[in-house]
């Protein structure tokens, strides 16, 4: 079981919800049976009949239906195991997004940005540690059972499949909620998430290949010949778990390359005029900066009183504007007023500068890149997104 936590963007979209059934809602978010758990439900029935006619040979298609039930319970843990996460998730600040049964199990996705190594902890741990609950009440209450039969046999698999579910994603790799618990470790050792991630990301290619192994040296060892099938679903899981955590290193990659952008290297130069100005002025203005050494592509933004970027001006508006009405036409008639609280500091960067722009830039292209008062550039977000997808 695993957990996710989508990168911020600048103008992040609605979390994409996987497809199935929503069966209802825990934290706020839906809960979806995936249309691969029926395929999941059938083929973990087939396997589990044997079982079943083992202990009570003589229920016939019967144990099918007692096979089924655990495959209902199975799930029901898996169901739980979600649902820790969810609800831990959200009492550390996450919105929780949706809650997913899948043919691997199942996944909660939230969306926040984990403030501390401690929230990540928390969110993994709880999963785990709820299986390993069940296990145990599976356990005992199979223990105190006075006779051996169907029900018991179910008790026996629930403390098993949880016991196994339980250890299995302690594992320290990622996607794993093990490998979300070895990411905060580093990151509360190296002070670096990123570090944590791409750490745990490779532990987790480790971890992939030693299911394979497992399943083909194990046999070898106590002199027995592999079992197709024991190899087949390694190998499958070990698909599963190399995919997961390349995914997470190159998120971690990914996250360290955003970290580095920076409003202030983004940024292009700004010429200043006052509120009041007209066209003729500020070209001229312009003019003589570019005579200077500056740009002709610098951005010409209007100031008011104590340096407050107003608005920035349109070129295309600029040039429609006839050369003998440039001395009597005000900027302000030809310019695009900035989205209030829009500013931003040159010195944000990585994400706090992506979330900035998401909750303030009101969907405007440019903001005032702003330096105790004093404007020092304008920001495009086109060049933002640039910046983004190139890393």
């Amino acid at each position: 079981m695993t957990t996710s936590e989508p990168a911020s963007t600048p103008a992040p979209p609605d979390p994409q919800r996987s497809k199935g059934f929503v069966v209802g809602r825990v934290a706020g978010a839906p809960v979806i049976i995936t249309r691969s758990w029926f395929l999941a439900a059938f083929v973990l029935t087939i396997l589990f009949v044997p079982n079943v006619q083992t202990v009570a040979p003589g229920l016939g298609a019967g144990a099918y239906l007692v096979a089924f039930v655990f495959v209902l319970l199975l799930f029901g843990s898996v169901f739980l195991h979600e649902t820790a996460h969810a609800l831990v998730a959200r009492a550390r600040g996450q919105n929780v997004t949706e809650l997913a049964v899948t043919l691997w199990g199942g996944h909660t996705a939230y969306t926040g940005g984990l403030g501390r190594p401690l929230d990540g902890f928390l969110v993994a741990v709880v999963g785990p540690l709820t299986n390993l609950a069940l296990a145990a009440v599976f356990w005992f209450a199979y223990v105190a059972a006075p006779v051996q039969n169907v029900p018991t046999l179910l008790l026996y698999a629930g403390a098993v499949s949880n016991a196994f579910v339980g250890a299995f994603n302690l594992l320290p790799g990622l996607p794993l909620d093990g490998g979300q618990i070895l990411e905060s470790l580093v990151w509360a050792v190296t002070g670096k998430r990123t570090t944590g991630t791409i750490v745990a990301g490779w532990v987790g290619r480790v971890v992939a290949v030693g299911v394979l192994v497992w399943a083909l040296a194990v046999p070898f060892v106590q002199g027995r010949t592999p079992s197709l099938t024991t190899v087949l679903w390694s190998a499958l899981i070990g698909a599963f778990l190399w995919a997961g955590a390349g995914a997470a290193i190159t998120n971690g990659l990914r996250r360290e390359a955003i970290a580095g952008l920076s409003a202030a290297a983004l940024a292009r130069p700004a010429l200043l005029v006052p509120v009041g100005s007209t066209v003729a002025e500020a070209l001229s203005a312009r003019a003589t900066a570019v005579a200077g050494g500056a740009s002709s592509s610098d951005y010409v933004v209007v100031v008011g009183h104590d340096q407050v970027p107003v608005a920035v001006l349109d070129g295309d508006a600029v040039a429609a504007v006839p050369p003998t009405a440039q001395n009597v036409t005000p900027v302000d008639a030809v310019a695009v007023p900035f989205v209030p609280g829009s500013a931003v500091h040159p010195g944000a960067s990585g994400t706090d500068l992506l979330n900035h722009l998401a909750q303030r830039s009101g969907g405007a292209r440019l903001v005032p890149v702003v330096d105790g008062g004093r404007v020092t550039g304008v920001l495009d977000l086109a060049d933002v997104v640039r910046a983004v997808r190139a890393t």
